[in-house]
């Protein structure tokens, strides 16, 4: 069974910066699966944040996020992250880091219906 914890969120105040840990468990390989950042915040749906390949050279990010985030990997250590900069009150959400071994397209991996395991998500907010 996949298992997956995240880590790191917290209060920061606006312009700041924070890095979220993903701990995967429970599967074969790290490096055969894909894996996103996904955050909700309070009334709103679920929304696509990044996406990162097994090998960790094809990312694709929200246009909301891009430019202020970094996903990366470590397959060694099967665990992902989230490197948050530059940070907006309108960030605040509870981030989820999610996989799948499957990988479709790029539009495809970007909605969150296409995973099956979520972690328990972080609470990140952000003080204007």
């Amino acid at each position: 069974q996949v298992q997956l914890v995240e880590s790191g969120g917290g209060l920061v105040q606006a312009g700041g910066s924070l890095s979220l840990s993903c701990a995967i468990s429970g599967i074969g390989s790290f490096r055969n699966y894909v894996m996103a950042w996904f955050r909700q915040a309070p009334g709103k749906e679920r929304e696509f944040v990044a996406h990162i390949s097994g090998s960790g050279g094809d990312t694709v990010y929200a246009d909301s996020v891009k430019g202020r985030f970094t996903i990366s990997r470590d397959n060694a250590k099967n665990t992902g992250y989230l490197q948050m900069s530059a940070l907006k009150p309108e960030d605040t959400a509870i981030y989820y880091c999610t996989a799948s071994a499957k990988y479709y397209s790029s539009r495809i991996m970007s909605d969150s219906s296409t995973y099956v395991s979520w972690g328990q998500g972080t609470q990140v907010t952000v003080s204007s």
